[in-house]
């Protein structure tokens, strides 16, 4: 083979490469995605470490509607104002500052042109779509086992009538729930157990979340306690784990434009906080099948 044959072989060799990539960004971008799950904020509908399929070829064509469990950009991301580069961070920047914003993931509440109000009713609070009261089945019914309490950093869904051992959800380690300082902590809807444990009781109002920028004459303002109406493209989001989960409660509504996905499968279940299952797998080689919630593998998600 002479210079000039080669040269047209590693020609044709990168025009191939290209198109092939140029396909999987179009499948990737419009078609479907690959999301793991990063925070508890829908548990236990879904959990840490989960692995889930989405549709985006649907979106193309219509709406998300109410019930839907969706991936949507951050909302709280710095988005260029130039508009080649705002498009290159929605649709194709890693989730990673400062080339695009992650993946957020929760259930649709409200859709364009809802009122969505959230009043606290016996204690509890509770939601109101165009007036009528919303039934949530799909809610945490469990506490919220606090770890690393004197940072009050992470939460896990817990069952206080099970051993650490036969968790359902996540493997407990005893020195981990230890309250350090349990007089941070005490409020409405937290309860110290007599092993110094903090769990934040389900169904329970929660207190003014940090990070929120809302006024109250804005209708929403980081507690259950919110008056909307919606616009023409936005939308009220909600995780399903009330006490865990910083959404439209905090940020306000979202931009329809940031709505990438609907969840529908769940492919995998770990209980890792690792972002390459690979790199845990290396790292603990025995230990990560122990880990597996097989009984988690391949289910629609509703």
């Amino acid at each position: 083979m002479n210079i000039q044959q080669q040269e047209q072989s590693w020609g044709s060799l990168f025009k191939e490469l290209a198109l092939l990539l140029f396909i999987v960004f179009l499948v990737r971008t419009f078609g479907f995605g690959l999301y793991q799950v990063p925070t508890g904020s829908m548990e236990t509908t879904m959990l840490v470490g989960e692995r889930f399929f989405a549709d985006k070829f649907t979106y193309l064509f219509s709406k998300p509607q109410r019930g839907d469990i969706i991936s949507f950009n951050d909302p709280t991301f710095a988005y260029s104002k130039n508009p080649i580069v705002r498009t290159y961070q929605e649709y194709v920047g890693w989730p990673i500052w400062p080339f695009g914003p992650a993946n957020w993931t929760k259930r649709v509440i409200g859709i364009p042109g809802d009122h969505v109000k959230g009043v606290i009713e016996d204690g509890k609070p509770v939601v109101y779509v165009n007036d009528k009261k919303l039934d949530e089945p799909y809610l945490n019914k469990y506490p919220l086992l606090v770890v690393n309490a004197e940072e009050g950093v992470s939460v896990k869904s817990y069952d206080p009538k099970i051993s650490d051992m036969d968790q359902p959800f996540y493997r407990i380690h005893p020195q981990e729930p230890v309250c350090v300082r349990p007089d941070i902590m005490v409020g409405e809807g937290i309860t110290i157990t007599p092993e110094r444990r903090i769990l934040k009781e389900p169904g329970k109002p929660i207190s003014p979340m940090s990070g929120c920028s809302a006024r109250r004459n804005a209708g929403w303002n980081g507690t259950d306690e919110y008056d909307v109406t919606l616009g023409q493209d936005n939308y009220w989001l909600m995780g399903d784990n009330r006490q865990g989960s910083k959404d439209c409660r905090v940020v306000g509504p979202i931009d329809g434009r940031l709505i990438h996905g609907k969840i529908v499968f769940r492919i995998w279940s770990v209980d890792s906080e690792e972002s390459w299952w690979i790199v845990d797998l290396i790292k603990h080689p025995v230990d990560f099948w122990s880990r597996m919630r097989w009984g988690r593998f391949f289910q629609k998600v509703n």
